[in-house]
């Protein structure tokens, strides 16, 4: 995984929530001519989607809010748990005696 993977994700995640909330909207608009042809319960549930559709686009923002936020999180235990292993990495080799290594195992085969 690229390093910047979740940023990126987190990124485009914030981005389609304030898209997503404004396509229920348009949806709503576009409906909006065809409401005289319901009748009864399509009616009713046309008219109560209507009337849920700031209700609705706040949801479903707030929901991807907290995938973001979610995804932000898990990019900076990445980004932490990576920084340390190079650290602890870069410690240990600079203590590392390779005097009395074995290294014919890799040398080239005759």
């Amino acid at each position: 995984m690229e390093a910047d993977a979740l940023q990126v994700l987190g990124q485009k995640t914030a981005t389609e929530s304030d898209d997503l909330g404004q396509l229920v909207r348009n949806l709503k608009e576009a409906a909006e001519p065809l409401e005289s042809t319901f009748n009864g319960v399509a009616k009713a549930s046309f008219i109560s989607f209507k009337e849920r559709t700031d209700d609705i686009s706040s949801i479903l923002n707030n929901a991807l809010v907290g995938i973001t936020e979610s995804i932000g999180g898990q990019n900076l235990a990445f980004t932490t748990a990576a920084d340390e292993g190079a650290d602890q990495h870069r410690s240990a080799e600079g203590s590392a005696d390779f005097q009395g290594a074995d290294t014919s195992k890799f040398a080239p085969r005759a």
